[in-house]
This record gives C-alpha cells, sequence and structure tokens, in this order.
C-alpha cells in the first residue's frame, strides 16, 4: 500500500485530476476540444506549439483518466472530450474547495 492509497477515494480521485491537469499542455488541448465543440480527426498538434509525440503523450494522459475518448478511425484517431467525465472531476474539484470557509481565515504575508 502506498502512502496515497490511506486517504479516501474521492481525494485520491482529485489528486489524479489534480496532476493530469496540471500541466498546460494538457489544459491546452482540453481547452482547443472544447472550443471546437466536435470531435478532432487527426493531428491536434498543428494547433499547439509541441511536437507530435510530445502531443501523443499529454493524450495519452488526458485519455487515461477518462477526460477525453480517443476512437481510431482507419490511420486518425477521433478525439473528443468525455463530457460526463469531465463534469464528475469539476462536481468533485468544485465541491472539495467549498468546504473551505475562506471568510474565517485570517493570513498575512508577514511571515517570510
Amino acid at each position: 500500500m502506498n502512502k496515497s492509497e490511506k486517504f479516501d477515494k474521492e481525494l485520491q480521485e482529485l489528486a489524479k485530476f489534480a496532476r493530469v491537469i496540471s500541466h498546460p499542455a494538457r489544459l491546452a488541448i482540453l481547452k482547443y476540444l472544447a472550443e471546437t465543440k466536435t470531435c478532432i480527426s487527426g493531428d491536434i498538434s498543428e494547433h499547439l506549439p509541441l511536437s507530435r509525440t510530445t502531443v501523443s503523450q499529454h493524450l495519452k494522459e488526458l485519455r487515461d483518466l477518462g477526460l477525453i475518448n480517443g476512437t481510431i478511425d482507419g490511420l486518425k484517431i477521433n478525439y473528443c472530450i468525455c463530457a460526463t467525465e469531465l463534469e464528475r472531476f469539476l462536481n468533485l474539484f468544485n465541491g472539495f474547495f467549498s468546504t473551505i470557509d475562506l471568510q474565517n481565515v485570517s493570513c498575512s504575508n508577514n511571515y517570510y
């Protein structure tokens, strides 16, 4: 058992989500797919300042978490945002942060 397994499943899922979306390339891929509002067939790297190999690695991370789907269509792969899974993660994320009462937090930057 690793240390992360000692935490409840919801926190583990949030940590995985945060890790996957913590890279700007993955955020750019999600944004691009959301803006197109359709499945993208072809090379997403044409729309990002990254090589095909690098984009492919980022797509794999997003796909492994279930944030996007990739289906093979001949020699191309069609990529789509998985709206239900993204919404589930966003609800978990928002639910987690909604439990933090910032109105009762008093913190000063004088601790440096």
